[in-house]
């Protein structure tokens, strides 16, 4: 358990950054994404496992060494962008320094009470809420969020029920290669052995490849979900029903929704509604 949250130390106008994951799918994204946006960094870090050490990343027409993390990566950065799975995050993240900031892409700390699960657009106000972790919600929970919130906003959501058809991206670079090469040896009509997604991935649809509950049936996402979209809308009595699955191809994902509302929905109320939700956005 984390303890209460903190009054933040400010962060430095010119910070410096570490991505943990550096090498991984989303890792790469991370760093293509602090320079589209031109972040203000003094410094940036690249950590990875022992095996990727020594290689090096672009940023800003600049090589980027590739350093193994270990228990004093950290010391020197005032933010940390964590992309390595959640034992990493568990192990690495809590003994980060006092002053650091660590923003968790995993879902090791999203349902810890003083830890807040942010969607900027959604709940912006509790990103100051933290005792030095920020988490970032499943993918799904954002992308199901989105909508959800302004319409929430205008007349209270009860329930969502919801389909994910969801892209190989979602499990990273391994998961994305694996996908690609299954493709080609099956229009090649070669036999592959999947050796990440547990079953055949090619031309195939499969329930999500997490750990099935075996009390209520639900795989691991489908939990998830379900968790961290009432902590995000902060409605607790948020009924959520949803179901995961994994489609083949190798980025974005869709989501088919039903939503029931507290109040009914006539056409005139619809347009009114919404005009306050766009307000909101």
């Amino acid at each position: 358990m984390l303890k209460s949250p903190i009054q933040p130390h400010p962060l430095p106008r010119s910070p410096s950054v570490a991505i943990v994951g550096a090498t991984g799918a989303v890792g790469t994204e991370m760093i293509a994404c602090l320079e589209r946006r031109n972040f203000p960094l003094s410094r940036l870090k690249l950590l990875a496992s022992p095996r990727s050490a020594g290689r090096s990343s672009k940023f800003n027409g600049q090589n980027v060494h590739i350093d193994a993390l270990d228990a004093f990566s950290l010391r020197d950065v005032d933010i940390a962008l964590f992309s390595a799975g959640g034992a990493i995050s568990i192990e690495f993240a809590k003994t980060a320094p006092r002053h650091a900031v660590v923003i968790d892409n995993s879902s090791a700390f999203r349902m810890e009470q003083h830890v807040p699960l942010i969607v900027p657009e959604v709940n912006i106000d509790q990103l100051a809420r933290h005792s030095g972790i920020i988490a970032n919600p499943s993918c799904v929970a954002i992308i199901a969020a989105l909508p959800l919130w302004p319409l929430h906003c205008a007349n209270p959501i009860q329930r969502v029920v919801a389909t994910t058809y969801q892209a190989a991206s979602g499990g990273g670079a391994a998961l994305m290669e694996e996908l690609r090469a299954s493709t080609q040896a099956f229009l090649a009509n070669q036999k592959f052995t999947p050796r990440v997604a547990p079953h055949d991935y090619a031309f195939n649809v499969f329930s999500h490849n997490t750990r099935v509950d075996p009390e209520s049936g639900n795989n691991e996402e489908e939990i998830k979900v379900a968790r961290e979209l009432p902590k995000i809308m902060n409605a607790p009595n948020l009924r959520v029903g949803i179901t995961c699955v994994r489609v083949p191809v190798l980025r974005a994902h869709t989501i088919a929704m039903t939503v029931e509302f507290e109040h009914p929905l006539t056409q005139l109320a619809q347009n009114r509604d919404l005009d306050h939700a766009e307000s909101i956005v």
